[in-house]
């Protein structure tokens, strides 16, 4: 059970300051122990790792980021797959889990969207806060995806404010994503 979430802040002038937030203590919040435990609990999920780690090559299962939302917490998850003979992970999966679901995909994009249970679409750049408005919900996916791969660059990068100024963004759409399904 989760009872807390806490971050600093990455941009000027606020670089350093923390932020906490809260769970009741009477609702049940997942944990990251309790996800990755559903994620393995999954099936479909559990079947393919398998595979994925038979004699050859392993997998990685990335940092479980929890990224809050409103009232409510989306959990993302990379996976990535080693040969055996290179040191060189490559990513190939995408774990998402949120409001009792849980999806598997190639991209961040598909799985968001089956969560959220729309068709994704490639979003050529991320729009604007004013200009989301005028997005389809599947143009709200793809753009959700860039952000995240913008945002794996910047922290590859070693770049921890332009990671933080991208998963901004990947908060807002996704806000925006929600507000969407909730209508």
């Amino acid at each position: 059970n989760m009872i807390a979430w806490m971050c600093a802040k990455s941009d000027q002038p606020d670089y350093g300051d923390l932020i906490v937030f809260k769970f009741p203590k009477d609702q049940l919040i997942f944990g990251p122990m309790q996800i990755e435990a559903r994620i393995d609990q999954d099936t479909d999920i559990s079947e393919q790792l398998t595979l994925w780690s038979q004699k050859g090559s392993s997998v990685i299962r990335g940092n479980l980021l929890v990224v809050p939302i409103e009232k409510s917490l989306l959990y993302v998850e990379p996976l990535y797959l080693r040969a055996e003979n290179s040191e060189l992970p490559e990513l190939k999966r995408v774990i998402v889990a949120y409001d009792g679901k849980v999806a598997m995909e190639e991209t961040l994009e598909e799985a968001l969207a089956m969560i959220f249970e729309f068709a994704p679409e490639a979003a050529p750049r991320t729009a604007a806060l004013g200009e989301r408005e005028d997005l389809s919900t599947a143009e709200l996916i793809g753009q959700a995806g860039t952000l995240y791969r913008s945002a794996q660059e910047q922290l590859r990068a070693g770049n921890w404010s332009g990671y933080g100024e991208e998963t901004d963004r990947l908060d807002e759409v996704i806000r925006d994503l929600e507000e969407r399904t909730r209508a």
